[in-house]
């Protein structure tokens, strides 16, 4: 089978494996940002001291250094294996150590299940891109890499403004959400295939494939790293901002969190049409632009609005800059590497993670909220200024 386009030609809600996709993609968000409402409760509840303190604030990031560490491998093994027993296998481990923090004793014990988490979380999602490029091609790619980020955020306000209510009653109750993809395991042993072009080396040829990935490969994971290590400054230090202006209550976090993922929902299916008429260039402009206006004014701003305004900005500006990162990646690699680019693309985005409250918490206790994160809109707006040179220079050229 080879990768088809047929995402141009019907609604991509009509395709069941382009649903199972969205729906594991949805649970990079569930592992990352669910927690985040109980931070507060959870830090109460143990010790107190810096060690603790950093503890605590790790528990979010926590499953990205597994994801980092393993990733590789489960390439390797979803380009000789096929992807669908690792997919399965993965889902599996995702629901039982996700959702063992209800139970765990120990903040020691919690934060070993997280890695658990991340070892399950590096399986799903390398398998989960790979199939994007052996079901997906052209358009049809561009299409599915945007809906993913939208099923992402959607699923992700859902998981959060939950999380949210949940950890207004007990800190520990967040860890249940992780048990709903259970409810959808006979789907995904129904849908999920290994076409031919990703069965097991043995049975296949691929003496014409290139050995290495291409350099553009490794430079669109760096820029994917990047730009997810500054997102990730919201759901890791989001409670905190919050909680030091006023707003301590775990349900104002998640529905603070809850806008973010909305607009980046919304933003997302505007992608293609968006990528359409501006290419990437103009897209990754605007992207960034607008998680620059985010930061800015979620740090200048002192109002209730202008946090909703700002998480909407960041959410809607990360949605967008995102899936060109995947889609060209992907279009780049030969069918019996898609194992190692879907890798390497998980494994970028969850180094970014991990980086992210490593670089921003000792950022934020130097220099403050404010500077900070005026050090971030700087970032994004230089970055948005580089695009849009180049859209205008690709525009001219075009002319």
């Amino acid at each position: 089978m080879e990768p088809t386009a047929e995402l141009e030609y019907r609604p991509i809600w009509r395709d069941p494996r382009a649903v199972a996709l969205m729906m594991t993609a949805s649970l990079t968000v569930m592992t990352a940002a669910t927690i985040s409402p109980a931070l507060p409760g959870l830090e109460k509840q143990f010790a107190s001291g810096e060690t603790h303190t950093l503890l605590i604030r790790l528990l979010v990031p926590a499953p990205s250094l597994a994801v980092i560490l393993v990733a590789p491998w489960c390439g390797a093994i979803a380009d000789r294996s096929g992807r669908r027993r690792m997919l399965l296998a993965g889902l599996v481990l995702f629901i039982i150590s996700g959702s063992a923090g209800l139970v765990l004793p120990t903040l020691a014990s919690i934060m070993v299940s997280r890695f658990c988490l991340g070892v399950a979380l590096a399986m799903i999602m390398t398998a989960q891109t790979a199939l994007m490029g052996d079901y997906f091609s052209g358009r049809a790619l561009h299409s599915i890499s945007s809906a993913q980020v939208s099923a992402r955020n959607f699923g992700g306000f859902v998981f959060i403004v939950i999380a949210g209510l949940l950890a207004t009653i007990e800190a520990r109750l967040p860890f249940a959400v992780y048990a709903l993809p259970a409810l959808a395991l006979p789907f995904f042993w129904r849908i999920i295939a290994d076409p031919p072009s990703s069965m097991p080396v043995e049975q296949h040829t691929t003496s014409a494939a290139p050995s290495r990935l291409q350099p553009i490969v490794y430079f669109l994971a760096l820029g994917q790293m990047v730009t997810t290590m500054l997102f990730f400054v919201m759901p890791t230090q989001l409670p905190f901002f919050l909680s030091g202006q006023g707003y301590s209550s775990p349900a104002v976090t998640g529905a603070a969190l809850g806008t973010l993922m909305l607009a980046g929902g919304s933003a997302a299916l505007y992608y293609s049409h968006l990528r359409a008429a501006i290419g990437h260039a103009g897209n990754w402009a605007c992207g960034f632009g607008l998680m620059a206006l985010g930061f800015a004014a979620l740090v200048t701003t002192k109002t209730g609005m202008a946090v909703f305004f700002g998480c909407a900005a960041i959410g809607a500006g990360y949605a967008l800059a995102i899936p060109g990162f995947i889609a060209l990646s992907l279009g780049a690699t030969a069918p019996e590497r898609r194992g190692k680019t879907g890798a390497l693309l998980t494994g970028s985005v969850f180094l970014g993670q991990f980086l992210s409250p490593l670089i921003s918490s000792p950022a934020i206790s130097e220099w403050g909220w404010r500077v900070s994160g005026i050090g971030i809109a700087a970032v994004l707006a230089a970055l948005a200024l580089i695009s849009a040179l180049a859209f205008q220079h690709v525009r001219r050229d075009a002319i």
